[in-house]
């Protein structure tokens, strides 16, 4: 059988692997918490089901705009100048299947063969497969937890050659729930404008935050602006991950190219999802603000308990819902008569022994790492913690 080497290339995604692999167990019988995958584990508002529902019974399910219906993109530009304080024309945005897919056409746009994007470690695992996709290579630029996983300014400078076409960059982070503060922006904006690459600004969980709201960097300066694709959605904020819609706003020859694009791909988004979609934007925000109180109180019980098991330890998120657990003292050690060699066997000896799906950092190039998502009920994390605590002990 033949098989391109653009595909046989691709790595498959390790998160959806995990929850593949636990769903298996499950439905073995056995008793398995969750927590590797990316998703609020609320129902998604009534007022936006509504929405679908009346959708579908108008019979608004045939093709629209391949970029999207224009109430929608009117709906995204009125929350881009509301929250970020952006002002954007509806023929520079574009609505696609999820925010994945945004990023995917983004990539094909900018990115030649040979290209370099950077992309600072620790990242989302989609990254460095959707620029190897588009022909580029994935340079990679690693970060310390002590830095708070945060890009050096002196470090970007230093990757920054004629072949660099951009750098992805995630706040609030996807694994890490790192938040970059505005003056930290404006310093990888500044390089980024003197240097003409795109910032590709992926900021999807922009709305789940803890502290201070996170700082668009598109809205620094109209420089900084012209060179930011940014990327967002409804999947997160909403408990909308399988309505599959994303956008993205950019310069409009952009917008132009990705639509080109999309329109010999996928043609438009879900046409009943973008009718949902539109009432989340426009309607109540206050199951959000519910959702997101919710995942605070998760986030500070699952740190306290993390860091009294014994070999692990994490910093506290500042966004997202995810914890970025060092395990770092636990490489080399034996478990349950297992030999733990790396992440990955510790991730696999958490699932077997002690029945709880966490995903290795090695997925998002942080070896000695576990990414925990708080995603999950407090008696699930319970029991999950629970289950850790009795496999690993607690620190004298």
């Amino acid at each position: 059988m033949y098989l391109t080497s653009r595909v046989e290339e691709i790595d498959e995604s390790p998160t959806l692997a995990i929850s593949s692999k636990a769903k298996q167990m499950k439905n073995q019988g056995l008793d398995i918490v969750g927590l590797g995958a990316g998703e609020p584990d609320f129902e998604t508002p009534d007022h936006i089901k509504e929405a679908g529902i009346e959708a579908i019974e108008a019979g608004f399910t045939h093709y629209t705009t391949t970029s999207g219906i224009q109430e929608l993109k009117e709906a995204i530009c009125n929350k881009l100048k509301r929250d970020n304080g952006l002002e954007y024309n509806t023929d520079e945005i574009i609505v696609s299947s999820g925010a994945k897919h945004s990023l995917y056409n983004t990539l094909q746009a900018i990115c030649e063969e040979g290209d370099e994007i950077i992309v600072p470690t620790p990242y989302w695992v989609s990254y460095p497969q959707q620029i190897k996709l588009a022909g580029g290579e994935t340079v990679v630029i690693e970060t310390s937890e002590e830095n708070g996983f945060k890009l050096k300014p002196e470090d970007l400078k230093a990757k920054i050659n004629n072949k660099t076409r951009g750098i992805i960059l995630n706040t609030p982070s996807n694994p890490t729930g790192t938040v970059y503060t505005e003056e930290e922006l404006a310093e990888i904006a500044k390089i980024a404008v003197e240097n003409g690459i795109y910032i590709i600004a992926d900021e999807i969980y922009e709305k789940i935050y803890y502290d201070q709201k996170p700082v668009s960097i598109a809205s620094l300066n109209k420089e900084i602006k012209e060179l930011t694709i940014l990327i967002n959605g409804v999947s997160k904020a909403y408990s909308m991950t399988g309505w599959r819609i994303g956008y993205a706003a950019a310069e409009s020859e952009i917008v132009s190219a990705m639509s080109k694009l999309q329109s010999h791909s996928t043609s438009n988004p879900n046409s009943i999802a973008q009718k949902a979609s539109l009432a989340a934007l426009q309607g109540s925000q206050e199951p959000v603000e519910k959702m997101v109180t919710a995942f605070e109180k998760r986030r500070n019980y699952i740190l306290d308990r993390i860091n009294r098991i014994n070999g692990l330890s994490a910093r506290k998120p500042k966004g997202a819902f995810y914890l970025f657990v060092n395990v770092s003292e636990l490489i080399g050690s034996k478990i349950a008569n297992n030999e733990v060699v790396d992440d990955n066997k510790l991730a696999d000896v958490l699932l077997t022994e002690a029945k709880v799906a966490v995903v290795p950092g090695s997925a998002f190039g942080a070896p000695s790492y576990l990414r925990l998502s708080y995603a999950a009920s407090l008696s699930e994390l319970t029991k999950a913690l629970d289950r850790i605590e009795g496999l690993l002990g607690t620190e004298a």
